[in-house]
């Protein structure tokens, strides 16, 4: 693909580039919008160096590329800005130092979330994303013929925030995040809705495949896993204060590493509203459990 309006560098072989030359305070044209998204899709994840964003920048550049949810499901948004996650890890949020892909406990998980760094350890705190279309494209016939059969139940209350033990400054953000709890039904394999890829849709967040038992879930869902964890699929950003990171949350899985003791590390979320997802058997996820529609405050109904 080219670009006119944008310098890109790439990161890593698979997935990752860095967008050179771009304010994100400004109000950027169409052009440059439409090339930003572009890149989106086939780098799954794009970075921005030195920027000076503000909550209410991020949130306009972030409604540039659709409808904005609230903040989270069930988790409080920054006082004052409805649409903005506010995470200060390991003082009132919990760690994701688990593969996950955002929200997909809902039945529309979020298209993208739009990063901002505000403090950053000195050493460690980075983030590693994972290309979860070129994981399903290494899988061999056979398991990807398995794979293209299987779905399965993402959960709020089976989540990296329930699976560690957290400093007292943080315990009641487990309660928190599972004070409503949502069950959706995802395909395995997930067709993305612009650029048509296949691409592997678990993570943290799944609970077990249908017509199989937890053991065997756990089994088959490892292996799949260990597909898009492979180190040719991803790639690792070392933060510094003012950067972006723009990913694609339907093509992607990401891990913050914690690995930086008791030092500071806070960045802010904002997230775009995304589509039902459909996999390769025609057929959208379902909800089972759980009224979502809070989250995406202006969806209308088709």
């Amino acid at each position: 693909m080219s670009y006119q309006n944008i310098e890109i560098k790439l990161i890593a072989g698979r997935i990752g580039a860095k967008i050179k030359g771009v304010n994100l305070a400004d109000h950027l044209s169409d052009d440059i919008i439409s090339e930003i998204r572009k890149a989106l899709v086939q780098y799954k994840v794009i970075f921005f160096r030195n920027q000076e964003l503000d909550a209410n920048g991020q949130v306009n550049f972030a409604r540039r590329f659709g409808e904005i949810t609230t903040a989270h499901p069930t988790v409080p948004s920054l006082p004052g800005h409805p649409e903005v996650l506010d995470l200060d890890y390991g003082r009132t949020v919990a760690r994701a130092n688990n593969w996950h892909t955002d929200v997909t406990f809902v039945d529309r998980p979020p298209l993208g979330s739009v990063l901002r760094a505000l403090v950053i350890p000195p050493a460690g705190g980075d983030t590693i994303w994972a290309n979860s279309v070129t994981a399903y494209q290494d899988l061999p016939e056979h398991l990807r013929n398995l794979a293209d059969k299987l779905w399965a139940v993402h959960s709020n209350a089976y989540d990296y925030a329930t699976a560690f033990d957290l400093p007292e400054a943080v315990k009641s953000y487990r309660d928190v995040f599972t004070s409503t709890v949502y069950e959706t039904l995802h395909p395995v394999v997930r067709i993305h809705p612009e650029s048509g890829e296949k691409g592997l849709f678990i993570g943290g967040f799944v609970r077990q495949l249908r017509g199989l038992s937890p053991t065997e879930s756990g089994d088959i869902i490892r292996l799949l896993q260990s597909y898009i964890t492979r180190p040719e699929n991803t790639v690792r950003w070392r933060w510094q204060v003012g950067d972006v990171a723009f990913w694609d949350n339907r093509a992607t899985q990401h891990y913050a590493i914690a690995d930086y003791g008791d030092q500071p590390r806070r960045v802010q979320r904002v997230t775009i509203a995304g589509d039902i997802p459909l996999g390769i058997d025609g057929k959208y996820s379902q909800a089972i459990k759980g009224d979502s529609s809070a989250y995406i405050p202006n969806l209308v109904a088709a």
